[in-house]
């Protein structure tokens, strides 16, 4: 006998009623990573070289530009959301859990932004 009602196991939100949503935002970024990783694979194994001037030149085509803004931000995200449920099963006391996310999230948003100012500042030219 369940306590909830059909509608709530329908939707399939659990006591926290956002597992679902962080298990379907990890599956989503995963697929999105798919072509975003085999392309940047496929970039890095057909370059001549890694001189510095290749990976400036490289960086400043458009797609590829374009491309990394949004490969850069999907990696981090998708790693945030791994190492949150790592954290979220091994670590038992609350306030440790709570302050180990809130500093996975943050250096995972700061990484990000800042891997794309960079390559907006190198595609810009500056």
């Amino acid at each position: 006998m369940s306590l909830q009602t059909p509608l709530a196991r329908v939707r399939g939100l659990g006591s926290a009623r956002e597992g679902t949503h962080h298990w379907w935002y990890q599956r989503l970024s995963a697929i999105a990573l798919v072509p975003l990783s085999l392309w940047f694979i496929y970039a890095l194994t057909v370059m001549p070289s890694f001189a510095y001037g290749n990976i400036i030149a490289w960086i400043t085509t458009p797609l590829t530009a374009v491309l990394l803004v949004l490969f850069i931000p999907c990696l981090f995200y998708h790693a945030q959301l791994g190492i949150q449920i790592i954290i979220e099963d091994y670590i038992d006391s609350e306030w440790q859990k709570i302050s180990a996310i809130i500093l996975v999230k943050f250096l995972a948003t700061l990484a990000a932004v800042i891997s794309v100012l960079a390559i907006m500042k190198i595609y810009a030219g500056a």
